[in-house]
Protein backbone atom coordinates (compact mmCIF):
# COMPACT_ATOMS: atom_id res chain seq x y z
CA UNK A 1 0.00 0.00 0.00
CA UNK A 2 1.50 3.43 -0.97
CA UNK A 3 1.67 6.74 0.72
CA UNK A 4 -1.17 8.19 -1.39
CA UNK A 5 -3.69 5.30 -0.78
CA UNK A 6 -2.64 5.15 3.59
CA UNK A 7 -3.23 8.94 3.48
CA UNK A 8 -6.82 8.35 1.78
CA UNK A 9 -7.51 5.42 3.48
CA UNK A 10 -7.16 7.51 6.95
CA UNK A 11 -9.10 10.58 5.62
CA UNK A 12 -12.23 8.10 5.45
CA UNK A 13 -12.31 6.45 8.50
CA UNK A 14 -11.31 9.89 10.09
CA UNK A 15 -14.36 11.43 8.02
CA UNK A 16 -16.86 8.59 8.78
CA UNK A 17 -17.80 9.29 12.48
CA UNK A 18 -18.81 12.71 11.48
CA UNK A 19 -20.49 11.88 8.28
CA UNK A 20 -22.53 9.50 10.83
CA UNK A 21 -22.83 12.23 13.39
CA UNK A 22 -24.42 14.37 10.74
CA UNK A 23 -27.03 12.20 9.72
CA UNK A 24 -28.48 11.56 12.72
CA UNK A 25 -31.72 14.00 14.10
CA UNK A 26 -32.76 14.37 17.79
CA UNK A 27 -36.64 15.36 18.01
CA UNK A 28 -36.78 17.43 21.21
CA UNK A 29 -40.23 16.78 22.32
CA UNK A 30 -42.47 18.61 25.28
CA UNK A 31 -45.45 17.28 26.67
CA UNK A 32 -47.87 18.02 29.80
CA UNK A 33 -48.53 14.56 30.11
CA UNK A 34 -47.09 12.83 32.80
CA UNK A 35 -45.14 9.74 33.29
CA UNK A 36 -47.15 6.62 33.30
CA UNK A 37 -49.77 8.24 31.92
CA UNK A 38 -52.18 6.82 28.81
CA UNK A 39 -50.08 9.58 26.49
CA UNK A 40 -46.35 8.83 27.81
CA UNK A 41 -46.61 5.29 27.28
CA UNK A 42 -47.70 5.85 23.52
CA UNK A 43 -44.85 8.43 23.09
CA UNK A 44 -42.49 5.98 24.55
CA UNK A 45 -43.18 3.51 22.43
CA UNK A 46 -43.56 5.71 19.35
CA UNK A 47 -39.66 7.08 20.15
CA UNK A 48 -38.47 3.35 20.51
CA UNK A 49 -40.33 2.90 16.96
CA UNK A 50 -38.80 6.02 15.27
CA UNK A 51 -35.03 4.86 16.82
CA UNK A 52 -35.32 1.34 15.78
CA UNK A 53 -36.86 1.89 12.31
CA UNK A 54 -34.43 4.54 11.57
CA UNK A 55 -31.31 2.71 13.19
CA UNK A 56 -30.66 5.26 15.32
CA UNK A 57 -30.72 8.14 12.58
CA UNK A 58 -34.04 9.56 14.51
CA UNK A 59 -34.33 9.95 17.75
CA UNK A 60 -37.36 11.27 20.07
CA UNK A 61 -36.01 13.16 23.20
CA UNK A 62 -39.13 13.57 25.26
CA UNK A 63 -39.93 16.51 27.90
CA UNK A 64 -42.61 15.11 30.13
CA UNK A 65 -45.09 16.96 32.91
CA UNK A 66 -44.76 20.31 31.75
CA UNK A 67 -41.06 20.48 32.47
CA UNK A 68 -41.07 22.56 29.40
CA UNK A 69 -43.69 24.74 30.72
CA UNK A 70 -47.24 25.68 29.67
CA UNK A 71 -48.05 24.97 26.08
CA UNK A 72 -47.33 28.81 25.34
CA UNK A 73 -44.00 28.50 26.72
CA UNK A 74 -43.32 24.88 24.92
CA UNK A 75 -44.35 27.14 21.15
CA UNK A 76 -41.72 29.90 21.97
CA UNK A 77 -38.97 27.13 22.74
CA UNK A 78 -40.06 25.85 18.98
CA UNK A 79 -39.65 28.48 17.29
CA UNK A 80 -36.53 29.65 19.28
CA UNK A 81 -35.46 26.34 18.27
CA UNK A 82 -34.69 25.13 21.46
CA UNK A 83 -37.37 21.96 20.70
CA UNK A 84 -38.71 20.82 18.26
CA UNK A 85 -42.27 19.25 18.89
CA UNK A 86 -44.96 19.12 20.96
CA UNK A 87 -48.31 16.75 21.83
CA UNK A 88 -50.46 20.21 22.48
CA UNK A 89 -54.27 20.39 23.54
CA UNK A 90 -56.89 22.58 22.23
CA UNK A 91 -55.29 25.58 23.70
CA UNK A 92 -51.94 24.83 22.44
CA UNK A 93 -53.45 24.07 18.50
CA UNK A 94 -55.62 27.53 18.84
CA UNK A 95 -52.28 29.41 18.86
CA UNK A 96 -51.56 27.54 15.76
CA UNK A 97 -54.36 27.21 13.52
CA UNK A 98 -57.60 28.07 15.61
CA UNK A 99 -60.16 27.05 13.34
CA UNK A 100 -59.31 23.60 13.93
CA UNK A 101 -60.88 24.07 17.16
CA UNK A 102 -64.53 24.38 15.61
CA UNK A 103 -64.23 20.56 16.54
CA UNK A 104 -64.05 21.14 20.50
CA UNK A 105 -67.42 23.01 20.26
CA UNK A 106 -69.55 22.51 22.79
CA UNK A 107 -72.78 20.12 22.37
CA UNK A 108 -71.94 19.70 18.89
CA UNK A 109 -71.37 15.83 18.21
CA UNK A 110 -73.45 13.27 19.30
CA UNK A 111 -71.43 10.41 19.56
CA UNK A 112 -67.87 9.57 19.02
CA UNK A 113 -68.72 8.08 15.59
CA UNK A 114 -69.83 11.80 14.43
CA UNK A 115 -66.41 13.40 15.38
CA UNK A 116 -64.44 10.38 13.73
CA UNK A 117 -66.42 11.54 10.28
CA UNK A 118 -66.11 14.88 10.54
CA UNK A 119 -62.73 15.16 11.58
CA UNK A 120 -61.56 12.84 8.52
CA UNK A 121 -63.82 14.88 6.20
CA UNK A 122 -61.65 18.14 6.91
CA UNK A 123 -58.68 16.45 7.77
CA UNK A 124 -56.84 17.78 4.72
CA UNK A 125 -57.96 21.47 5.42
CA UNK A 126 -56.62 21.01 9.17
CA UNK A 127 -53.09 19.74 7.64
CA UNK A 128 -52.91 22.35 5.76
CA UNK A 129 -53.91 24.99 8.24
CA UNK A 130 -50.90 23.70 10.23
CA UNK A 131 -48.86 23.83 7.71
CA UNK A 132 -49.37 27.14 6.46
CA UNK A 133 -48.36 28.40 10.02
CA UNK A 134 -45.32 26.54 10.23
CA UNK A 135 -46.12 22.96 11.64
CA UNK A 136 -46.47 19.56 10.50
CA UNK A 137 -49.32 17.52 12.07
CA UNK A 138 -47.89 14.02 12.61
CA UNK A 139 -50.66 12.77 14.73
CA UNK A 140 -54.05 13.05 16.03
CA UNK A 141 -55.45 12.58 19.26
CA UNK A 142 -57.85 12.86 21.71
CA UNK A 143 -57.47 14.53 25.71
CA UNK A 144 -60.86 13.00 25.98
CA UNK A 145 -64.60 14.18 26.80
CA UNK A 146 -64.43 17.50 28.96
CA UNK A 147 -66.58 17.68 31.95
CA UNK A 148 -66.95 20.22 35.18
CA UNK A 149 -65.57 19.03 38.26
CA UNK A 150 -66.04 21.19 41.22
CA UNK A 151 -65.31 21.23 45.48
CA UNK A 152 -68.91 22.45 45.80
CA UNK A 153 -72.25 20.72 44.88
CA UNK A 154 -74.29 22.58 42.10
CA UNK A 155 -78.13 22.77 42.71
CA UNK A 156 -78.40 24.74 39.12
CA UNK A 157 -76.90 26.58 36.24
CA UNK A 158 -76.97 29.78 37.58
CA UNK A 159 -75.07 28.97 40.43
CA UNK A 160 -71.86 29.04 37.97
CA UNK A 161 -72.15 32.93 37.34
CA UNK A 162 -70.58 32.99 41.25
CA UNK A 163 -67.90 30.19 41.23
CA UNK A 164 -64.63 30.84 40.88
CA UNK A 165 -64.11 28.68 37.46
CA UNK A 166 -60.38 27.77 36.21
CA UNK A 167 -59.62 28.96 32.33
CA UNK A 168 -56.84 28.30 30.96
CA UNK A 169 -54.39 31.79 30.58
CA UNK A 170 -54.84 33.35 27.26
CA UNK A 171 -57.55 30.26 25.57
CA UNK A 172 -59.93 32.87 23.33
CA UNK A 173 -61.78 30.00 22.52
CA UNK A 174 -63.02 28.77 25.75
CA UNK A 175 -63.27 32.42 27.83
CA UNK A 176 -65.84 33.04 24.64
CA UNK A 177 -68.14 30.09 25.58
CA UNK A 178 -67.79 31.09 29.36
CA UNK A 179 -68.27 34.76 28.57
CA UNK A 180 -71.86 33.66 26.47
CA UNK A 181 -72.95 32.23 29.70
CA UNK A 182 -72.33 34.77 32.03
CA UNK A 183 -69.13 33.31 33.69
CA UNK A 184 -66.70 35.02 35.20
CA UNK A 185 -62.86 32.56 35.40
CA UNK A 186 -59.93 33.17 36.87
CA UNK A 187 -57.37 32.67 34.14
CA UNK A 188 -54.06 30.56 34.82
CA UNK A 189 -51.48 28.47 33.53
CA UNK A 190 -52.61 24.67 33.40
CA UNK A 191 -49.27 24.40 35.94
CA UNK A 192 -51.29 26.38 38.45
CA UNK A 193 -54.13 24.54 38.76
CA UNK A 194 -53.51 22.30 41.51
CA UNK A 195 -52.14 24.74 43.71
CA UNK A 196 -55.19 27.27 43.37
CA UNK A 197 -57.76 24.53 43.81
CA UNK A 198 -55.77 23.45 46.76
CA UNK A 199 -56.02 26.87 48.43
CA UNK A 200 -59.30 28.02 47.02
CA UNK A 201 -58.20 30.44 44.33
CA UNK A 202 -60.43 27.65 42.02
CA UNK A 203 -63.10 25.82 42.93
CA UNK A 204 -64.33 24.64 39.40
CA UNK A 205 -62.43 23.09 36.62
CA UNK A 206 -63.08 21.85 33.19
CA UNK A 207 -61.43 18.65 32.61
CA UNK A 208 -61.59 15.13 31.41
CA UNK A 209 -61.75 12.36 33.93
CA UNK A 210 -58.42 11.18 32.75
CA UNK A 211 -56.46 14.60 33.28
CA UNK A 212 -58.33 15.00 36.20
CA UNK A 213 -56.59 11.76 37.57
CA UNK A 214 -53.28 12.22 36.07
CA UNK A 215 -52.69 15.69 37.11
CA UNK A 216 -54.25 14.76 40.74
CA UNK A 217 -57.21 17.57 40.52
CA UNK A 218 -59.87 14.91 41.18
CA UNK A 219 -58.93 15.05 45.09
CA UNK A 220 -59.63 18.48 45.10
CA UNK A 221 -63.23 18.32 43.35
CA UNK A 222 -65.56 15.73 44.21
CA UNK A 223 -68.19 16.92 42.31
CA UNK A 224 -68.61 16.18 38.82
CA UNK A 225 -71.02 16.87 36.28
CA UNK A 226 -72.68 13.62 34.40
CA UNK A 227 -73.00 15.46 30.89
CA UNK A 228 -69.80 15.81 29.13
CA UNK A 229 -69.61 19.32 27.31
CA UNK A 230 -67.40 18.67 24.28
CA UNK A 231 -64.49 16.12 23.08
CA UNK A 232 -61.09 17.71 23.77
CA UNK A 233 -58.55 17.55 20.31
CA UNK A 234 -54.95 17.29 20.70
CA UNK A 235 -52.00 17.17 17.75
CA UNK A 236 -48.51 16.22 17.86
CA UNK A 237 -46.77 18.16 15.64
CA UNK A 238 -43.22 18.99 14.53
CA UNK A 239 -41.68 22.63 13.31
CA UNK A 240 -41.75 22.76 9.74
CA UNK A 241 -38.29 23.64 9.91
CA UNK A 242 -37.06 20.22 11.56
CA UNK A 243 -39.21 18.42 9.04
CA UNK A 244 -37.91 20.37 6.11
CA UNK A 245 -34.72 19.22 7.12
CA UNK A 246 -35.05 15.49 7.19
CA UNK A 247 -34.26 13.33 4.70
CA UNK A 248 -37.23 11.93 2.35
CA UNK A 249 -37.02 8.75 4.31
CA UNK A 250 -37.10 9.71 7.78
CA UNK A 251 -39.75 12.20 6.90
CA UNK A 252 -41.88 9.19 5.39
CA UNK A 253 -40.93 7.28 9.14
CA UNK A 254 -42.06 10.34 10.83
CA UNK A 255 -45.56 10.53 8.85
CA UNK A 256 -45.97 6.36 8.94
CA UNK A 257 -45.14 5.87 12.33
CA UNK A 258 -47.15 9.11 13.20
CA UNK A 259 -50.63 8.02 11.38
CA UNK A 260 -50.28 4.21 13.63
CA UNK A 261 -49.67 6.39 17.20
CA UNK A 262 -52.80 8.89 16.03
CA UNK A 263 -54.52 5.30 16.15
CA UNK A 264 -53.65 4.37 19.28
CA UNK A 265 -53.73 7.61 20.93
CA UNK A 266 -57.27 7.76 20.60
CA UNK A 267 -58.08 4.44 21.52
CA UNK A 268 -56.07 4.60 24.46
CA UNK A 269 -57.55 7.59 25.35
CA UNK A 270 -61.36 6.49 25.22
CA UNK A 271 -60.67 3.34 26.37
CA UNK A 272 -59.08 5.02 29.80
CA UNK A 273 -60.94 7.68 29.88
CA UNK A 274 -64.49 4.98 30.87
CA UNK A 275 -62.01 3.71 33.27
CA UNK A 276 -61.34 6.95 34.59
CA UNK A 277 -65.24 7.52 34.75
CA UNK A 278 -65.78 4.34 36.47
CA UNK A 279 -62.89 5.62 39.20
CA UNK A 280 -64.38 8.81 39.83
CA UNK A 281 -67.91 7.19 39.94
CA UNK A 282 -66.46 5.92 43.48
CA UNK A 283 -65.45 9.34 44.81
CA UNK A 284 -67.70 11.82 42.93
CA UNK A 285 -71.03 13.23 43.06
CA UNK A 286 -72.69 14.17 40.24
CA UNK A 287 -73.54 18.23 40.10
CA UNK A 288 -77.48 18.09 39.86
CA UNK A 289 -77.63 21.28 38.55
CA UNK A 290 -76.05 19.76 34.77
CA UNK A 291 -78.67 17.23 35.44
CA UNK A 292 -81.70 20.16 34.65
CA UNK A 293 -79.77 22.01 31.90
CA UNK A 294 -81.70 22.42 28.90
CA UNK A 295 -78.84 21.03 26.71
CA UNK A 296 -80.65 21.88 23.56
CA UNK A 297 -80.69 25.38 24.80
CA UNK A 298 -77.17 25.04 25.47
CA UNK A 299 -76.75 23.81 22.04
CA UNK A 300 -78.08 27.15 20.55
CA UNK A 301 -76.25 29.30 22.59
CA UNK A 302 -72.37 27.69 21.42
CA UNK A 303 -73.70 27.45 17.75
CA UNK A 304 -74.30 31.74 18.27
CA UNK A 305 -70.41 32.03 20.16
CA UNK A 306 -69.00 29.98 17.12
CA UNK A 307 -71.05 32.91 14.95
CA UNK A 308 -69.01 35.57 17.34
CA UNK A 309 -65.97 33.84 17.11
CA UNK A 310 -66.55 33.66 13.29
CA UNK A 311 -66.95 37.31 13.17
CA UNK A 312 -63.76 38.14 14.91
CA UNK A 313 -61.78 35.44 12.41
CA UNK A 314 -60.74 32.99 14.87
CA UNK A 315 -63.00 30.34 13.22
CA UNK A 316 -63.20 30.20 10.02
CA UNK A 317 -66.88 29.98 8.49
CA UNK A 318 -65.27 28.37 5.40
CA UNK A 319 -64.55 25.22 7.68
CA UNK A 320 -67.06 25.31 10.18
CA UNK A 321 -69.68 25.28 6.74
CA UNK A 322 -67.69 22.21 6.22
CA UNK A 323 -68.05 20.67 9.44
CA UNK A 324 -71.82 21.47 9.36
CA UNK A 325 -71.85 19.44 5.84
CA UNK A 326 -70.03 16.34 7.24
CA UNK A 327 -72.08 16.54 9.66
CA UNK A 328 -75.63 16.40 7.84
CA UNK A 329 -74.38 13.74 5.50
CA UNK A 330 -73.36 11.93 8.37
CA UNK A 331 -76.78 12.23 9.80
CA UNK A 332 -79.00 11.55 6.65
CA UNK A 333 -81.47 14.25 7.55
CA UNK A 334 -82.17 12.31 10.51
CA UNK A 335 -82.55 14.25 13.99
Amino acid sequence: MNAITRLLLTALLLCAPLAQAADAYVLKFATLAPQGSTWMKAFDAWGKELATKSQGRLTLKLYPGGVSGDEPDMLRKIRFGQLQGAALSGHGIGEIYAPARILEAPFLFRDQAEIDAVRAAIQPAIDEGFRKNQFELVAWMEVGNIHFFSAKPLANLEELNRRRIWQWQGDRFVGAFFDANGWSPVSLPITEVYTALSTGLLDTVVATPLASIALQWSGKTPYMSSVPMATGIGAVLVSNKFYASLPADLQTLLKTSGAVLSKRLIADTRRDDQKALAVLAKSTQPMQGWQKADLSELATMSRKTVDTLEAKHYLSAELNRQVDAALASRRGGKN
